[in-house]
């Protein structure tokens, strides 16, 4: 699964039935399943869009907590088809709360990742666990100790590996009724070029973090022996200055599938495409080097102020590369945050170009022809 020309060997077996409902043939695990199906979208020339959350809440609407259907989406609401990929985050898990850090459910987040799955959509997980070492968030950036402290020989290594079973059990509860498990995106120890997360540039060393992800990696795959996982690397676009500092702490080709990068617009567009184009660079020669998928695994445009962002500053940037799949983030819905939202909702101002945006060619939205698994 670690080889890109693995996963295209069976994207071209395979190519024409996944996009068009043929006969399909079978992947050995459902991970690489997944990634067959990604190197096809990508040589079919498709851009997947994905938002995080986006069936839990949204511009002034939150899920009920009975709730036993996922149908209300900002996405949908706009444009009458759901994002491709279906982003969440297991932030929480590993301290026994019944909701994530966004005061998501953590049932309803199963469910909706298998009625998503069984729309024909991809689910990715992200994970901003609580620091080890001192109880606070992830942002608790007090001790550069924190990884230190989790490793083997590390006076929370135990306490630390309980965090992985719980969340390594979560994801292996994602399962369908007939018990087929659903394939993930996993993308843990992200942006780690910065330095607001406890396993940030400047509170660990770079043996320390790669020990992280191998350890990580180890007991998901090789202890638990997790097969519906395709591992992403993703750091921080604004610290990209060239492929070594993008592959300075990657963990290696026998753990990563695919690489990515996350990056906001805070200012100018002209400063959003700026960087945008920097990371796709330095993110494509990294994959090409590697052999490895990439995608753009978080991006967006903080309250979406400029009405054509979609059709004349995000897709502009994007389309020339082989992008497998691109995340916007979440539509809060608290009332104190009313400004935080990345996909426009019924009556916004870049509502129309949305919709424009979400029927050019090479953008995947669905329901569409190409990842049902019952093709």
């Amino acid at each position: 699964m670690k080889n890109i020309l693995k996963t295209l060997t069976l994207a071209l077996i395979s190519c024409a039935a996944i996009s068009c409902g043929g006969p399909k043939e079978a992947a050995s695990t459902p991970a690489d399943d997944l990634m067959a199906r990604l190197s096809c979208m990508i040589e079919d020339g498709k851009i997947m869009l994905g938002h995080q959350d986006t069936y839990m809440y949204g511009h002034s609407w939150k899920l009920a907590d009975d709730a036993s259907e996922y149908v209300q989406s900002d996405v949908y609401s706009v444009s009458g088809r759901y994002p491709a990929v279906y982003g969440m985050d297991l932030g929480g898990i590993e301290v026994d709360w019944p909701a994530n850090l966004d005061k998501n459910l953590f049932d309803h987040m199963r469910a909706a990742a298998v009625a998503h799955h069984e729309r024909g959509g991809i689910v990715t997980f992200s994970w901003h666990p609580r620091n080890p070492l001192t109880g606070g968030d992830a942002w608790d950036v007090s001790s550069d100790q924190v990884v230190a402290s989790i490793l083997p020989g590390g006076e929370k290594h135990e306490y630390f590996m309980s965090w992985l079973s719980k969340a390594a059990d979560f994801m292996s509860s994602i399962k369908t009724a007939d018990g087929e498990q659903i394939p993930l995106i996993f993308r843990p120890w992200h942006e780690h070029t910065g330095s607001w997360f406890w396993w940030g540039q400047k509170l660990c060393t770079t043996e320390q973090y790669k020990a992280l992800w191998q350890m990580t990696y180890d007991y998901m795959v090789g202890e638990r022996g997790m097969t519906n996982l395709v591992w992403s690397y993703s750091p921080g676009a604004g610290e990209l200055t060239s492929v070594e500092v993008f592959g300075e702490r990657y963990p290696g080709d026998d753990i990563i599938d695919m690489v990515g990068f996350d990056c906001y617009q805070y200012s100018s567009n002209e400063a959003y495409i700026a960087s945008m184009k920097n990371a796709l660079d330095i993110t494509k020669a990294f994959a090409d080097e590697h052999g490895k998928l990439m995608a753009v695994t978080e991006t967006g445009y903080e309250g979406v102020k400029d009405a054509a962002w979609w059709t004349q500053v995000l897709y502009p940037v994007m389309k020339d590369y082989p992008v497998s799949y691109v995340l916007l983030w979440r539509n809060a819905c608290d009332a104190h945050m009313q400004h935080h939202f990345y996909a426009p909702f019924p009556g916004h101002e870049s509502a129309e170009d949305f919709k424009i945006f979400s029927a050019l060619d090479r953008m995947m939205f669905i329901p569409f022809c190409g990842l049902s698994k019952n093709d």
